[in-house]
């Protein structure tokens, strides 16, 4: 709920600077662990949306690791379609904090909540869930809690439905399985698979699991699984078959059920073997829809305007055009230069503050593009080895299916070698015994060559064995060369992330510092601009540009009151607790 709306709850947090450069402008919302905040840095004019850890789980420590994992994992996997963090660190209250790029849009529940979706609508949104989940499994990153109310739909370049799938909160790397207690159930009940349900550690197919809970949902309009008791929600996911979409919406076509009902299997082993293929499915099925987009069908009423953008900061040069007014006002009022010397020596530090915070200011942002550009190399090759990674694992994918599929009928050719063994050896025996009785000619060739076409039969079925078992090694070998390259990328990606997480932290810590002797400047600014009005508001002189100078800070309030009461779809309202 934006607070700026119910005053009589306004949150106390609103105002504050995190870490010496983020100001708390308005609250967006509340995730799994965190509330998230619309913030603004003190002296570069960069909006941003700032997660604080929740008060009540500050001293959870495997909470706080997650938390700090969540930017780690986001980060290394630099996907389009993933919230980009900007930031980590702690507060000297040992609060911990994200800083993720400023989006404004609409929740995936929120357009669920107005009914079912047009099939080329569901799919697009399915198909750049599937892309950026792909990414994130070949880098070893899981969600873990994917449901409607992560995932924002904004605009991008004219394409409207962009997604971003948000908070990684519970995204677990899977080569580091130390944090989460042992047996703990994490998630939401209504997209928990089967096996979170149980307890289990959650990999790539539980967020596959989850993609099939919110495609039932786009095409029927419902959860596939509904109850208000959780642990009868929860039951249901181990166990109860899933209804099918056409018993709810009978247009849903065949291919998309099948895509649902194969995400939705309770076994992780019949699900899609990985995003990679499920991403094949899926582009196969936007291939077969009709051209026209579901915006050309949507109706005016629907389409609504997007919020306008976050207003500007005046920033530092106000203070000098506070204080030239100031200066003005204390020459009228003392024509003749007799003001007293605390007010003389008031304006001196009013300009003198003015002037240390610009220059100070152009420091902050001199270092602030220097971080900024180590970030956008950093995303560059994040995104580059991110590609690579992306590019093999699909490789990878297809051939560890076609190995499947060559293990498969190599088995069945087994059993019909077995089979012609056997059938050998009787025509053998056969013609063994004929031989030994005698018999006419006529009957010892039909047996003697009945042995032979046994004999071939054999021999060709078991070069087709061998053929089907080599190109299976192939695959197999294949598939094991593939894998070995995506892990020295991943290590490769791993070392650089260090690295620069280094150089990142070192030029932050700067421009912290240089930021809080700027918040420093404001508050004394503050104190000087508070004697200099006291003293002049009184004076008839001075009315005229006292009237201008409240119009001015008076332009401010109004500033950070639209400020405060912007909509931000960050974190949106969960539909269900998670548990």
């Amino acid at each position: 709920m934006n607070s700026s709306r119910n005053p009589k709850h306004q949150d106390p947090m609103l105002g504050r600077v995190v870490a010496g450069r983020y100001r708390l402008e308005a609250r967006a919302g509340e995730g799994g662990m965190g509330v998230v905040y619309r913030a603004r840095h003190v002296l570069i004019d960069r909006v941003v949306a700032l997660k604080l850890i929740r008060p009540d789980l500050r001293g959870e420590t495997h909470l706080r690791a997650w938390m700090l994992r969540e930017a780690r994992a986001a980060n290394r996997v630099d996907h389009a379609h993933i919230i980009d963090i900007h930031d980590i660190g702690e507060t000297e209250e040992g609060e911990l904090y994200l800083v993720m790029e400023y989006l404004v849009g609409t929740s995936l529940s929120t357009e669920l909540a107005r009914g079912p979706m047009v099939l080329t609508r569901s799919v697009d949104i399915l198909e750049q869930m599937c892309a950026a989940l792909a990414r994130a499994h070949d880098l070893g990153v899981v969600h873990r809690d994917l449901k409607s109310d992560n995932i924002l739909l904004s605009s991008r370049g004219g394409r409207k439905d962009f997604v971003k799938i948000l908070d990684f909160g519970l995204a677990h790397l899977a080569l580091d399985p130390r944090l989460a207690p042992k047996g703990a159930v994490f998630g939401t009940p209504e997209y928990m698979s089967p096996e979170q349900a149980r307890g289990e550690e959650a990999g790539p197919p539980s967020d596959l699991y989850a993609l099939g809970v919110l495609f039932f949902e786009m095409l029927t309009g419902q959860l596939p699984f509904r109850s208000n008791d959780r642990e009868t929600l929860l039951e249901m996911q181990r166990t109860a078959p899933p209804p099918k979409p056409t018993g709810i919406k009978p247009d849903v076509v065949p291919q998309a059920e099948s895509i649902v009902l194969k995400l939705l299997e309770k076994d992780r082993r019949r699900r899609y073997q990985d995003a990679h293929h499920l991403h094949e499915e899926l582009k196969a099925l936007q291939r077969s829809l009709p051209s026209t987009g579901w915006e050309v069908s949507a109706s005016p009423e629907n389409q609504q305007p997007p919020p306008p953008p976050p207003p500007q900061s005046p920033g530092v040069i106000e203070w000098a055009n506070r204080a030239a007014l100031f200066a003005r006002m204390v020459s009228r009022v003392y024509p003749t230069g007799n003001a007293p010397p605390e007010i003389q020596t008031a304006l001196v530090q009013a300009w003198d503050l003015a002037a240390r915070a610009s220059r100070l200011e152009g420091e902050v942002a001199s270092h602030t593009r220097k971080l900024e550009s180590l970030e956008r190399r950093g995303r560059a090759l994040r995104a580059e080895i991110g590609r690579k990674v992306e590019e093999l694992a699909h490789e990878e994918s297809r051939a560890l299916r076609d190995a499947a599929a060559d293990h498969q009928e190599a088995a069945k050719l087994r059993e019909q070698v077995q089979v012609a063994e056997r059938a050998l050896a009787t025509a053998r025996a056969q013609a063994d015994q004929a031989a030994q009785q005698g018999g006419n000619a006529t009957t010892l060739r039909t047996i003697f060559e009945r042995a032979g076409a046994a004999a071939a039969l054999l021999d060709a079925r078991r070069e087709l064995l061998g053929d089907r078992e080599q190109r299976a090694g192939v695959k197999d070998a294949q598939a094991r060369d593939l894998r070995r390259q995506i892990e020295e990328l991943r290590a490769q990606l791993s070392r650089y992330a260090e690295a620069l997480d280094e150089d990142l932290s070192a030029g932050r810590e700067k421009v912290a510092s240089r930021t809080r002797e700027g918040l420093g400047f404001e508050k004394a600014y503050s104190e000087v601009s508070l004697l200099l009005l006291n003293h002049v508001k009184a004076k008839p002189e001075a009315r005229e540009l006292l009237q201008e100078l409240m119009a001015l800070m008076h332009g401010g309030r109004d500033s950070q009151s639209q400020k405060a009461a912007q909509p931000s779809a960050m974190a949106p309202e969960s539909r269900g607790p998670a548990v």
